[in-house]
């Protein structure tokens, strides 16, 4: 489901203001794009992660994919960094890349099962032989949810200076394994508030690992914390480091 954040440019200027405090997970991935010669970043949005890592030094290809034309336009500051404008069912590769990283719970973004099966055959297509997909989808056993309102509840800045706060709210009660829930943006400087509604998919280990399998990959690592804890039944994530069967 598309949020308002991926389609309004305001929000899209705002998204690492608001996300910067959050990104543990870069720390786990910036090592594997330095090592890796070409890598695709499905789902890139601002292109932040590439950014570092060629800011680090990374000389080889570094690609990022993006449905979203706000966080593309973002993105698209930096020249020296291949951006394309898609998702997995609109552009493929064949062999090309070496490592293919899914970051910020974009997986979650898949809610039906074709649409995780036709991701991963487009994953498993575009890895060389020896390639590897890291991602991480949420620990659905942990209840992370109950805690979003507080945890991604918070305010910045603008390139103005003004202030924009932001409220997140679950939309529902949540029953199986989808999680609905609001963002409301509101900024002096604004007319009206902007509310962004979504809805995430909670994976659990065993079904994750069958929808991996089903696909050609193989589990290679798998971790419960960016610190590469072991994945127990309180992480949480579900932190996947795959390869072709």
């Amino acid at each position: 489901m598309s949020r308002l954040e991926f389609d309004d440019d305001r929000l899209a200027a705002l998204y690492d203001r608001f996300s910067s405090e959050e990104r543990d997970d870069f720390a786990f991935y910036l090592p594997l794009i330095r090592s890796a010669r070409a890598v695709l970043d499905v789902g890139c949005g601002t292109g932040a992660l590439l950014k570092l890592a060629r800011d680090a030094g990374h000389t080889g290809r570094l690609c990022g994919l993006d449905p979203s034309q706000a966080m593309l336009n973002q993105a698209r500051e930096r020249s020296d960094i291949e951006w394309v404008h898609g998702d997995l069912t609109t552009v493929a590769w064949d062999r090309a890349f070496d490592l293919i990283v899914m970051t910020g719970h974009a997986f979650q973004e898949l809610i039906e099962d074709d649409q995780i099966r036709t991701a991963l055959a487009g994953i498993r297509a575009a890895l060389t032989d020896d390639g590897r997909f890291a991602f991480e989808t949420r620990n659905p056993l942990v209840r992370g949810w109950e805690r979003w309102s507080e945890q991604y509840s918070g305010e910045t800045t603008d390139s103005s200076g003004a202030t924009v706060r932001a409220v997140c709210e679950l939309d529902r009660p949540v029953t199986g394994h989808l999680v609905n829930y609001t963002f409301t943006y509101t900024s002096p400087a604004w007319p009206a508030p902007l509310v962004s509604a979504s809805v995430l998919r909670f994976v659990d280990a065993p079904t994750l690992a069958r929808f991996l399998a089903e696909a050609g990959l193989a589990i290679e690592e798998q971790y419960g914390d960016w610190q590469r804890g072991p994945l127990t039944a309180t992480s949480p994530e579900i932190i996947t480091i795959a390869r072709q069967a």
